[in-house]
């Protein structure tokens, strides 16, 4: 009996075809092609700065482009022209970004150069899209806002060891003359405020070692989610002159100094591009300890909430009766009193409540159990506090308890998230003295976190939104 034979079709082949290597594209190439749709991220400025008429057409769609850059962070390969290496031997990753050929690296490098500005449009974007999202997974951490500045450095001679290694012999020199010179300190202040190969590449003591970097101002909620990126260049500047302030001979003192000025610019500029945005809580470490700026938060920010450690360089003698963290002390032990919670009736402000520590409760009132009462009342020493009296020291939560170092433990989340954006997400990883390409990298690598938090949002799985990475698992 003679088999039936069938005779397949060019269009049945092709479909063939196309199907395996569906079957063969790579899951988390799919999921991108499926729920995120760039040209919905992109604004229409920025269209028409990339397709405006110079005489030549794009050899490549700006989608393109995003693309390709989007996922060389999510890959975490730094160098262009190793992952166009890799583009070159995968036709699945070619077609996701869209090229029909591999475009030189030259050409992204003119990208983030050329189109800076508008790339932090499309993260402006993002912000505002992932907000609700992270509304949803988790109201109350998501109304923290926690701000530390970071740097990335610049590849420039200064950054080479034996730059300050030379400086440092000079001043070895000079102490054997003068002994009471300090080498280190006074090699510190022997260094250029600036590089010479790029003037925007500042002096900063970062990570516990001197470098030349290009600072920036990092901006995340409590779920450690990145909410702005503001790099201090010349449009920053100029905006805000203030950020420029005078090098001392003390490093952790100027570091202090340059963060505290920024704080201000960056929220300005932060709550004007989003208007609709508002947080209650407030998390910075100690260098935004300063009167100033607890006001500034409560009233101009309108936070309710603002966990900043004290500074004890900004400590007053005038507070004898309270401990560093502004807690009540025992005038006679100096030990600190006990905080009993929130008082106050709908009528009255709002006060803290403590007593005296040897107070014990007996059922439904306390009792005081000290051998030298300093008051003749039973209860013991009652002592209130209030926060519109002296924010600074009381912020709307009370210094000192365990609901304060509860939130405050929430900062560490800013540092793991600089981290991610500058790692593994190669925020800064490039060798380049150039700011607009630093600024790009790190925009771009806020994009990539920010777009793990949307595709984890569309496929209903949020506990991923933490990492990027972990979708490609």
């Amino acid at each position: 009996m003679r088999n039936k034979t069938v005779q397949m079709s060019l269009l049945d082949t092709c479909g063939d075809v196309f199907s395996a290597m569906e079957d063969n594209k790579p899951k988390f190439l799919t999921m991108l092609e499926e729920h995120i749709d760039f040209s919905q991220l992109i604004p229409a400025v920025f269209y028409w700065a990339f397709y405006k008429h110079n005489g030549r057409p794009r050899g490549y769609s700006l989608e393109s482009f995003l693309r390709y850059l989007v996922l060389q962070k999510v890959l975490g390969i730094a160098s262009d022209s190793t992952f166009l290496t890799v583009l070159r031997m995968s036709a699945e990753l070619r077609d996701y970004c869209g090229f029909d050929t591999v475009p030189d690296a030259s050409k992204i490098t003119h990208f983030r150069q050329d189109f800076v500005s508008y790339i932090q449009l499309v993260f402006d974007n993002l912000v505002e899209i992932t907000e609700p999202i992270c509304r949803e997974i988790d109201p109350k951490k998501a109304d923290y806002l926690i701000y530390d500045p970071t740097g990335v450095e610049a590849h420039v001679a200064e950054n080479n060891p034996k730059f300050f290694n030379a400086k440092l012999n000079q001043a070895q020199k000079l102490s054997k003359i003068n002994p009471e010179l300090k080498p280190h300190a006074l090699a510190y202040t022997m260094m250029p405020e600036t590089s010479e190969a790029n003037p925007f590449a500042k002096q900063q003591y970062i990570n516990g070692h001197f470098c030349y970097a290009f600072k920036a101002g990092i901006l995340a909620n409590g779920l450690g989610i990145v909410r702005d990126i503001a790099f201090f260049d010349e449009d920053f500047r100029r905006a805000h002159p203030e950020v420029d302030s005078q090098k001392t001979d003390n490093p952790e003192l100027d570091k202090e100094i340059g963060d505290s000025v920024s704080l201000k610019p960056v929220l300005t500029d932060f709550f004007e591009t989003h208007p609709t945005f508002s947080y209650k809580t407030f998390i910075g470490d100690s260098a935004f300890d300063t009167y100033d700026h607890y006001s500034m938060l409560r009233d101009d920010f309108h936070f309710d909430r603002v966990a900043i450690p004290l500074n004890k360089r900004n400590t007053s003698s005038a507070h004898n009766d309270f401990a560093e963290d502004g807690t009540p002390i025992c005038p006679i032990d100096k030990t600190p009193f006990t905080y009993l919670g929130k008082s106050g009736g709908e009528n009255r402000s709002l006060r803290f409540k403590y007593v005296c520590h040897k107070s014990e409760r007996a059922g439904n009132t306390r009792v005081c159990t000290c051998e030298t009462p300093c008051t003749d009342s039973t209860y013991g020493r009652c002592t209130y506090t209030y926060p519109d009296k002296d924010f600074r020291l009381y912020p709307g939560i009370a210094r000192g308890t365990e609901h304060w170092g509860n939130l405050y433990k929430h900062r560490v989340l800013i540092e793991r998230s600089i981290y991610l954006l500058k790692g593994p997400l190669c925020g800064a990883s490039r060798k380049t003295y150039s700011m607009r390409s630093a600024k790009a990298d790190l925009l771009l690598a806020g994009i990539t976190q920010l777009v793990g938090v949307v595709l984890a949002h569309a496929i209903c799985e949020p506990e991923l939104y933490k990492s990027v990475r972990k979708l490609i698992a």
